[in-house]
């Protein structure tokens, strides 16, 4: 029996077997994939199934003793093939079931990407992304069918491709063109996140993220949200790093999956509620940042519930949170630093410090 996209299926020569069309969603299929257990069954995959493709899925549904790939060259391999680029200085992307949106962190003059496409349709849709972000001057090379007989290659700007694409379908792209590039230190401008003025302001945030010390593979829980800045610099440090941000006030959680969405952080989880309560039944996290909605009964809750080595940073601004900081350190230990911040203002014809409110951060290993 053979199991794959009825495209792939349409270029097999007869020869007798049974085939069977893998529905979309990708998903739908795993179950009738698992129902032919026993079977000799071929599926179906593009290139290196294991390069953004079906292979580690499928994998992880079935016995090692079960499967064996057959892998061939990627679309990345040809693609690179196709234009003398080194791949390990590419960034390769799959897009063809991710928003546009992921490539927003890696968009800066120069950056060479190689991305897969849904299909002929999405071209259009990559081309106006850049166009839209202030990219438009960046080269295109759409490349549709690679390796097969209907291999064709076109090169372009993307704010002036034209023409239909046929399915299957990669692009490479090198960034040009004035749109803002986000910066790859912590403490990204305040301007990259929208916020109703609720937000870790750019210098705290860097020392904030200092303080929380993303590893790779952890998971944040960023606990009074605001605007989702803290969990989404998190997400930012590192592809593998996950996060959840709680926030209770339903319109500020809708502006933090905003946010993440303008961003491409769509693996950052959003929960409307409040901390404690809404903490139950979340992924444990590596670390925590509580940013707002501090209180004894939440810093207790931590402490009871959260396993040993559980990385904590607060930050308080009013002086009762202040204190509770105070007597947290000297029951559990933990670095306090004071964060006294004065920003340059005009002060009649003249130019003045002008101080911000300080910032109690304590920081501690449960």
């Amino acid at each position: 029996m053979v199991i794959g996209p009825p495209r792939h299926l349409a270029l097999l020569p007869e020869a007798g077997a049974e085939r069977v069309a893998w529905p979309v969603p990708f998903a739908e299929g795993l179950p009738k994939l698992l129902a032919l257990r026993g079977r000799r069954v071929v599926v179906l995959a593009s290139g290196d199934p294991f390069w953004f493709g079906a292979g580690s899925v499928l994998a992880r549904h079935l016995a090692p003793q079960e499967w064996r790939a057959l892998p061939g060259p990627s679309c990345f391999a040809l693609a690179a093939s196709r234009l003398g680029w080194a791949l390990e200085e590419v960034l390769c992307l799959g897009l063809h079931a991710a928003p546009l949106a992921r490539l927003r962190p890696h968009l800066a003059p120069a950056r060479r990407a190689l991305v897969t496409l849904r299909d002929g349709a999405a071209v259009a849709g990559l081309a106006g992304y850049l166009c839209e972000t202030g990219f438009g001057a960046s080269r295109l090379w759409i490349m549709e069918a690679l390796g097969g007989p209907r291999e064709r290659v076109t090169a372009v700007r993307a704010d002036r491709l034209q023409g239909a694409f046929s399915h299957p379908v990669c692009a490479a792209l090198e960034v040009q063109g004035g749109g803002a590039a986000l910066p790859l230190a912590s403490g990204r401008a305040d301007d990259w996140f929208q916020s109703d003025g609720q937000m870790t302001k750019r210098p705290v945030r860097a020392l904030t993220l200092s303080a929380l010390a993303p590893r790779h593979g952890e998971h944040l829980w960023d606990i009074g949200g605001g605007s989702g800045s803290i969990a989404l610099e998190w997400l930012l440090s590192h592809p593998s790093l996950r996060a959840t941000s709680i926030e209770p006030r339903p319109e500020r959680a809708g502006r933090i999956e905003a946010n993440a969405a303008r961003l491409g952080m769509d693996r950052l989880a959003v929960v409307t509620g409040s901390a404690p309560g809404a903490l139950a039944g979340l992924a444990p996290p590596d670390a925590v940042f509580v940013g707002g909605g501090l209180d004894a009964a939440l810093l207790g809750w931590l402490f009871a519930q959260l396993a040993p080595g559980v990385r904590l940073v607060a930050n308080a601004v009013t002086l009762e949170t202040e204190a509770l900081l105070l007597g947290a350190r000297a029951q559990h230990g933990g670095e306090l630093l004071r964060i006294e911040l004065a920003h340059a203002a005009p002060l009649g014809p003249r130019t003045g410090w002008a101080a911000a409110r300080p910032i109690v951060q304590w920081s501690v290993s449960l």
